[in-house]
């Protein structure tokens, strides 16, 4: 069909750049649906960069990220009715689909290490690589994936999550109601259905969309990256019998490619010494015949691959958004793999006629995920900031650990108050999974014993790990898990030579082996050893190390808690009008007393008392999962101290007796460092010669202290005389003329409290305080008074000096009452 009186579609797309955005998707509707796939392919590369954006992150495109449904609803709404898994751009995709086109997608902007690792000629282990890399011509530039249409959209729609630019900090966006986000969650509910079959492409061709052929074979071998898998769907076309089979069997690649797309674009960031280290020993073995062979056959000194591998650094570092996306991503994965029929659970049941629908549901977590998601966590609990943000990490973990939550039969028990028991069927998954469950628990108390447990989001945080953990007979199967991996191989000779290698779709090959004992702890072992390589040292969750880390844990609880009930008391006792006042000088203000800048000074009562719940409760949910005494919590109660101060305020912090006096524990400096506890410092030489405070005069100071000490001098006999009386007068004078604290003086010093050797200082005349902002306002405010009241200055300070001497007097009668009634 030709249409010589129409423009081509390449000048359509360009004019419509131009126009209002609803006329503008209107238009390209019409394009879609005049022309045929032969002129359409051309501008598709094009039409797919300018909806989500360049590579390199120059374009944008539609921004799809900071489009919300409440700020723009209509564009919103259009968005999500042109890019809907039904909506005109997929059925152009279909289109294209069926005249098996192939577009180009550069390797440079794939993942760090798939890069890496397709630059050196090592084939990454997913399916989703074979047979699609393009080398370059002589001269040519760069590494191409050869792409069908849907793979070429999705690995556009999955990579405008990574290499747009981050989100400006001040831009308010609630990730769940973008565009983005909606439509990753439409497309895994239609591509991978919790109910029915996937939908089949809608296409207005006769035939329909055909399947994808086979892409062009490379130039160049590969080396094997890990255990190839066949495809899911060649192997169930290559066992049917039947003609009339599932039409889902022609389509589930597409649910595939789409999981395969987003796990590796999403999850495959992180160090390629990480990813290397979990290769079996075969794999290893694999690439070290190709690196010899191709070295051997080329005859020239090339660069070592695997100092070209080691040379890759990429500082990769997800952003809350990425997070999100993708525990949404695991968060529909539950649901799709536990939508299984319940006579489909069971691998004893699986046959050839299974649907393969049904069978991918089986292996979709196992196969494509878990792998990727363990480093993808590992790496975020190594290097994410130790902040409040790390709770959208903490969240996407926690929404892997509980598939339970996902279950059919969820709803059921839902209005249930207490804590539902998890079932003995979810073991097999906590055993396949066991290092996600102890290994990043043991990442997260690391991370928890450097944070500030008095911010109460960190104090969240450690409730909701700790109330996961505590679910009724989750524990149990953790430490059954490590019973299994921990318990020694049994001899038998036809399994030695086995290597202990990542499970297949279904796992079914482990079933031939007897015991079934065995076999569980076979495959814990095998998953342990997959992920962390045939050398790793495993530190058991419910071993001694561990626990002495949650004693840890538990120590700073309670002192968090202990600080918490401080700054409650602090924020009761001040009145609204403190600050005021003690910028005036009429509230003497204790250095010792003042707790550093917290967010539960800002935040109020409400979240003091919050706090105080969150962690009480994580400290009731640790006793439960590690069994812990109340003697042993007793214990570190009394440990802190507790009975020096109530408030916390006055006790030291953790150190130990040196020879050159106390040495700070880490504990300690983490003490100070969130001023749980302090060292009580206090100025212990002459008053006369302590530093001039702010709210002191330097000049007048010094005056002043020359005048007191010519006094002093001058006066020092008739002083000592007259404050020997037994009088009243003596009584007065040394109440003015000697200092009261020195007698009761002590030296403080952390390793001990002792008593100052006393140095005699006969009595002597202080005039230092009439140097401090405080007394110079107080004259000037009685001055103005004086003058209100037609008082001149003379009179006005010839009463202040009587008033001053009635107020001594009365204090020397008080002063010398308490020495009477002294012991």
């Amino acid at each position: 069909m030709a249409f010589p009186h129409l423009q081509q579609p390449s000048s359509l797309l360009a004019d419509s750049i131009n126009k209002p955005f609803a006329q503008r998707c209107q238009d390209l509707v019409k394009v879609f649906e005049d022309f045929p796939a032969k002129e359409l392919h051309s501008i598709f590369p094009l039409l797919v960069e300018s909806i989500f954006g360049s590579l390199d992150g120059v374009l944008v495109g539609w921004n799809l990220r900071c489009l919300q449904g409440r700020v723009n609803p209509i564009e919103y709404s259009i968005v999500m009715e042109f890019l809907d898994p039904g909506g005109p751009m997929m059925k152009l995709v279909y289109k294209l689909q069926a005249e098996d086109y192939k577009f180009d997608f550069p390797v440079s902007y794939l993942p760090g290490p798939v890069k890496a690792s397709i630059q050196e000629h090592i084939l990454p282990d997913s399916p989703l690589y074979h047979n699609k890399v393009q080398f370059p011509p002589t001269g040519g530039l760069g590494l191409n994936l050869a792409l069908n249409p849907f793979e070429y959209y999705i690995f556009y729609f999955a990579l405008s999550l990574i290499t747009q630019k981050p989100l400006p900090v001040t831009l308010r966006v609630r990730t769940s109601d973008c565009a983005y986000f909606t439509l990753v969650d439409r497309y895994l509910s239609w591509f991978l259905p919790t109910e029915g079959s996937v939908p089949p492409p809608l296409s207005t061709s006769p035939g329909g969309a055909s399947p994808s052929p086979a892409p062009r074979t490379p130039a160049m071998p590969f080396a094997s990256y890990g255990l190839h898998h066949t495809s899911l769907l060649k192997r169930h076309i290559s066992h049917q019998t039947s003609v009339n089979a599932d039409p889902a069997s022609q389509e589930i690649w597409r649910s595939e490619t789409l999981l395969q797309v987003f796990v590796e674009m999403w999850l495959h960031h992180y160090s390629l010494e990480l990813y290397q280290k979990m290769q079996s020993p075969h794999a290893k073995l694999e690439v070290l015949h190709y690196r010899l062979s191709v070295s051997s056959a080329l005859h020239s000194p090339a660069q070592p691959s695997l100092q070209a591998l080691h040379a890759y650094q990429e500082s990769f570092t997800p952003s809350e958004e990425h997070v999100l996306v993708v525990r949404l991503l695991l968060k529909h994965l539950h649901a799709f793999a536990n939508s299984l029929k319940p006579e489909q659970v069971s691998p004893s049941t699986h046959s050839h006629a299974t649907s393969p629908l049904e069978e991918f549901k089986r292996a979709a977590v196992p196969r494509f995920v878990q792998q990727k998601l363990y480093l993808f966590l590992q790496h975020c609990f190594g290097h994410w900031p130790l902040d409040a943000s790390f709770r959208a990490v903490l969240e996407m973990w926690l929404s892997y650990l509980q598939p339970w939550r996902y279950a059919s039969e969820k709803q059921a028990q839902s209005n249930e108050s207490q804590p539902r028991t998890v079932s003995e069927k979810w073991a097999p998954f906590v055993q396949e999974n066991l290092l996600v469950y102890t290994k990043l628990f043991v990442g997260f108390l690391n991370r928890a014993l450097r944070t500030d447990l008095v911010s109460p989001k960190n104090a969240l945080m450690v409730f909701r790990v700790a109330k996961v953990f505590a679910q009724p007979n989750l524990a149990e199967m953790i430490q059954k898990g490590e019973q299994l991996f921990l318990e020694p191989e049994l001899v038998i000779p036809h399994r030695h030579h086995r290597l202990f290698t990542a499970p297949t779709v279904t796992g079914s090959f482990l079933s031939p082996w007897p015991p079934a004992v065995t076999d569980a702890s076979f495959k814990v072992k095998s998953h342990v050893y997959s992920l962390e390589g045939q050398d790793c040292k495993y530190i058991p969750m419910f071993g001694p190390e561990v626990r002495t880390l949650v004693l840890r844990l538990a120590q700073l609880i309670t002192q968090a808690k202990q600080t918490a009930r401080s700054i409650s008391d602090q924020y009761v006792e001040s009145p609204p009008g403190r600050s005021f006042l003690s910028w005036l000088g009429f509230s003497p203000t204790d250095p010792n007393s003042c707790y550093p800048a917290n967010d539960l000074d800002e935040m109020g009562q409400d979240s003091i008392r919050k706090t105080d719940e969150y962690l009480e409760k994580a400290l009731e949910y640790l006793r439960q999962i590690f069994r812990l005494s109340e003697a042993q919590l007793a214990q570190l109660t009394l440990a802190l101290g507790t009975t020096q101060d109530e408030n916390g305020k006055k006790q030291l912090p953790d150190c130990i007796v040196g020879e050159d006096g106390l040495i700070l524990t880490p504990l300690g400096r983490y003490q100070i460092i969130n001023g749980l506890r302090k060292f009580e410092i206090e100025y212990q030489g002459d008053s006369e010669l302590q530093p001039i405070r702010s709210y002191e005069n330097a000049s007048l100071v010094r005056a002043l202290f020359r005048l007191s000490s010519a006094i002093n001098r001058r006066f020092a006999g008739q002083m000592v005389a007259l404050c020997s009386r037994d009088d009243f007068l003596g009584s007065f004078c040394r109440y003015h003329l000697i200092e009261p604290t020195l007698a009761n003086r002590h030296l403080l010093s952390p390793v001990g409290r002792r008593q100052a050797a006393s140095q005699a200082r006969g009595p002597r005349l202080s005039l230092r305080f009439l140097g401090s902002y405080r007394t110079l306002f107080s004259f000037l405010l009685a001055f103005v008074m004086g003058s209100l009241l037609c008082i001149r200055p003379l009179p006005c300070t010839l009463l202040l000096v009587l008033g001053y001497l009635l107020y001594a007097m009365a204090m020397t009668l008080l002063t010398e009452r308490g020495k009477l009634h002294q012991p």
